[in-house]
């Protein structure tokens, strides 16, 4: 199975540094917000990754790329903790990219990676919503995808007047963490939610998904939706997964991510706590 990262995004909420840095590659502490999301794919069991991108991301796929003039750079100078770092980065994952040459929303993003992905199921991971959790959420989806089949996405209560900002999800609860879906909405008025769970940037699709995709029509800020497809599909279920979400597609949600990792980090982490303390006497 593959996994489908759409990060074609301007990241207009972090100009003007987005200007000349993908927001993918905005730190967390001393990682890039993309490994994360990669690592946690890794750790799922999934090790083959596409990236649709757009002009001005090569930084992404450079990244995750071998880099023989700095690795001999490092070696030559005996720095073998770094050279196995940048080492390590560029085995994570097998990683293609596929342009999408013109954005027009969720839905037409994961539509551009079929030719990449073709009639086969796949993972949908967007990258501003990164998630700590002692099992992965993209794990915790397959293994509720193993019993049901179908699609499954990952949901999150949210407040109800912020239900305008997500795609809904509304249906009975056949388990604590496990709905089945019988409508989904995408950013509806909070008096027209038919719920406040929330779809959080994980989903388990079939290819099938492809052909509603194509069918799909611009729906809410005259953009394609992943949602609106997803409401024609026969068999849904969303789980409410387990672990601490981040929104990093915004300065505050990247904020609590560092704060979050920060100060669990086995190295840093000691220095990290002592600065927050520091902030919050003050």
């Amino acid at each position: 199975m593959k996994a489908v990262l759409p990060v074609a995004g301007l990241g207009t909420r972090f100009l003007p540094v987005t200007k000349a840095v993908p927001k993918e590659m905005l730190p967390i502490l001393d990682r890039p917000c993309i490994e994360y999301v990669v690592a946690e794919a890794v750790a799922s069991g999934i090790d083959e990754l596409v990236f649709v991108t757009a002009r001005g991301k090569g930084a992404i796929e450079e990244y995750f790329d071998q880099a023989p003039a700095l690795e001999a750079t490092l070696e030559a100078a005996g720095k073998r903790e770094l050279l196995c770092e940048v080492r390590r980065v560029a085995q994570l994952a097998t990683v293609v990219s596929i342009r999408q040459a013109s954005m027009k929303g969720l839905g037409h993003a994961v539509l551009t990676a079929a030719p990449a992905v073709g009639n086969h199921d796949f993972v949908v991971i967007l990258p501003d919503d990164i998630v700590d959790a002692e099992v992965p959420v993209v794990r915790q989806l397959l293994d509720v995808h193993a019993d049901t089949g179908g699609v499954v996405v990952a949901l999150k209560e949210v407040p109800r007047a912020d239900t305008r900002r997500y795609g809904i999800c509304a249906g009975p609860m056949v388990r604590p963490d496990r709905m089945r879906i019988d409508h989904m909405v995408e950013k509806p008025r909070p008096e027209d939610a038919p719920s406040n769970l929330s779809i959080v940037g994980r989903y388990v699709l079939p290819g099938a998904i492809f052909e509603e995709l194509r069918r799909t029509e611009p729906g809410a800020g005259g953009e394609i939706q992943l949602t609106d497809a997803l409401a024609r599909m026969p068999l849904a279920h969303g789980h409410v997964f387990s672990g601490a979400h981040f929104d990093t597609g915004n300065p505050v949600g990247l904020l609590g991510a560092a704060l979050h990792f920060g100060t669990r980090h086995p190295v840093m982490g000691p220095a990290v706590r002592a600065l927050a303390a520091k902030f919050a006497a003050n």
